[in-house]
């Protein structure tokens, strides 16, 4: 618990959010009505549908040929698999992406319900439901995410969490995208849930951790010297590491 809090307080993201937070937190209690608590229930949800997509059409989208292009993904994502167990490519490298996309979300979710229900309110309403309940939903998926990765001990739930999203890392990273516990139902929804004898199919211990690449592709070998990566990823897993790797619950 400490370790993953102690990251957790760290990420840049987390603190370019916290003070819009809070005064979304104040304005919920401050202007309260009932409408709030359909905000802030239909924030969670699209927050945790926003951390499918992005996870899944962007962060896996087909490697770009262009190397500036590729290097960002490397870093925002590609570096995060081929190194998982480092802090650093897991707390995400524009600390100003989140905030900047909390923004335009809320100016469309305005514009769609003032119409409906006056600009004040529409900006109010919105307000609460980006920036309390979607921003607590993605604290969480940070929460679980952290807690995945980091070598601590862990109880029932710590477990549940590392098992369904190391599976990702080490088993299939064309399937299990949710990383948030309890959001299993979003992969099984868009057809993306673990399955065990696919991911035998598919599972290529040279290239599981670079997403499927060679690991020794000139775009990778280019990004990591960009960020003065020396080492290689641990890729090229024996036999017993791909069997010893966590494996989602039945």
């Amino acid at each position: 618990m400490k370790a993953t809090l102690a990251i957790l307080i760290n990420m840049g993201t987390l603190h370019r959010l916290f003070p819009f937070w809070l005064a979304g937190v104040f304005a919920l209690f401050y202007w309260f009505t009932p409408w709030f608590l359909l905000a802030l229930a239909y924030g969670a949800i699209l927050q945790f549908f926003v951390e499918y997509v992005m996870h899944r059409f962007l962060y896996h989208r087909e490697p770009p040929t262009e190397q500036s292009v590729f290097n960002d993904l490397y870093r925002s994502h590609i570096g995060h698999h081929e190194f998982p167990n480092d802090a650093e490519y897991f707390t995400g490298d524009d600390h100003w992406y989140a905030l900047r996309f909390a923004m335009v979300s809320l100016t469309l979710h305005s514009l769609v319900l003032w119409p409906l229900l006056g600009l004040g309110s529409a900006v109010l309403i919105s307000y609460v439901a980006l920036f309390v309940g979607s921003v607590s939903a993605f604290t969480f998926y940070e929460y679980c995410h952290t807690l995945a990765h980091v070598n601590v001990p862990k109880g029932w739930f710590g477990q549940r969490v590392t098992r369904s999203h190391l599976a990702h890392h080490y088993q299939d990273h064309q399937a299990t995208f949710h990383v948030s516990f309890g959001m299993g139902w979003i992969d099984r929804l868009f057809g993306t849930k673990h399955d065990r004898d696919v991911a035998r199919e598919r599972f290529d211990r040279d290239t599981i951790l670079s997403m499927g690449m060679d690991p020794e592709d000139l775009r990778l070998v280019t990004a990591r010297k960009a960020f003065g990566i020396t080492k290689l990823p641990r890729g090229k897993l024996t036999r017993r590491q791909a069997t010893e790797s966590p494996t989602p619950p039945a």
